[in-house]
């Protein structure tokens, strides 16, 4: 990965004979990340994007300087690395920490904000919240723009594509929602953030006419003890984004009769939770109401 600062790069491939001046010399400047990797070893495959994914956010705070232990083992025999990943890290011209294995990004970042490397990093936090915030007030379009302006400091931060895309859904363009939820990378396809727009997205690809969805609700008055009716209503209230009227309805059909098409429910209900996010409301309160009948 090519990622340079205003100083020059910030990722480069070290050998033993270029480490005075890679890293200890460089070192006395700004801090100096040393991974120890090797092609053969597949949690390095899994640490050293994450290392210049996070490097490259730290804006020139920190550098990172990759050697591989089979073709210069000479400096990791020295530094007694005996497994790999081994990440070190150097200010001053001498290691002050490091770490062994494949960290989580987040335990990445913690460990590059006690180098100092922090304000970039913190930023993009700071950045997030207040988008969040701004979503939460009601302002789409503001959201979306902090969110548009993260991607486009940092291309694979699955948060603000997530968030960038549930700014699209809420406008409505669910085609837009969609294209822009598969710029998350492969592997942050799990991210809660990701995982919760993806389900509102396919709920909402499911949704009802406005005026369907009113003749239900006509039709649930007139018949509140028909299930089929009520749990067809929730659906459609759900593809609209009515997450709590839907759990309503869906959980008015549990107290009834808990096992109601075998389970088809309570998963419709966890999609809802999934789709509103783990701090919303209807998440939690929902939640509660859920166990109480399941255990009650």
């Amino acid at each position: 990965m090519d990622i340079s600062g205003e100083t020059g790069p910030l990722v480069i491939d070290g050998t033993d004979a270029s480490f005075m001046q890679d890293v200890i010399e460089a070192s006395q400047d700004t801090p100096v990340l040393v991974d120890f990797w090797a092609e053969w070893c597949g949690p390095c495959k899994q640490l050293t994007p994450v290392l210049e994914k996070v490097v490259g956010q730290a804006a020139g705070a920190v550098k990172l300087v990759k050697i591989d232990i089979d073709k210069n083992p000479g400096v990791a025999g020295q530094m007694g690395v005996r497994s790999i990943p081994a990440v070190f890290a150097f200010k001053g011209g001498r290691p002050v920490d490091g770490f062994q294995g494949a960290l989580p990004e987040s335990q990445v970042v913690e460990f590059i904000k006690r180098l100092g490397g922090g304000d970039a990093l913190e930023q993009i936090e700071e950045a997030l919240k207040s988008a969040a915030e701004t979503f939460e007030a009601g302002d789409i379009g503001g959201a979306a723009q902090i969110y548009a302006e993260i991607v486009r400091a940092d291309p694979e931060n699955a948060k603000a594509i997530a968030g960038l895309a549930r700014c699209y859904l809420a406008n409505e363009d669910l085609e837009r929602a969609a294209q822009t939820l598969e710029m998350v990378p492969a592997d942050k396809r799990e991210d809660p953030d990701v995982k919760s727009v993806a389900t509102a997205i396919e709920l909402a690809a499911n949704a009802s006419a406005p005026d369907e969805t009113a003749d239900l609700a006509a039709k649930v008055a007139a018949a509140p003890e028909d299930h089929d009716a009520r749990f067809e209503l929730a659906n459609a209230l759900a593809g609209l984004g009515r997450h709590e009227e839907a759990a309503d309805h869906l959980l008015a059909i549990l107290e009834k009769k808990l096992d109601w098409k075998d389970g088809e429910v309570k998963a419709q209900l966890l999609k809802i939770f999934e789709a509103a996010g783990p701090t919303a409301d209807v998440t939690k309160d929902g939640r509660r109401r859920l166990s109480s009948l399941l255990f009650k």
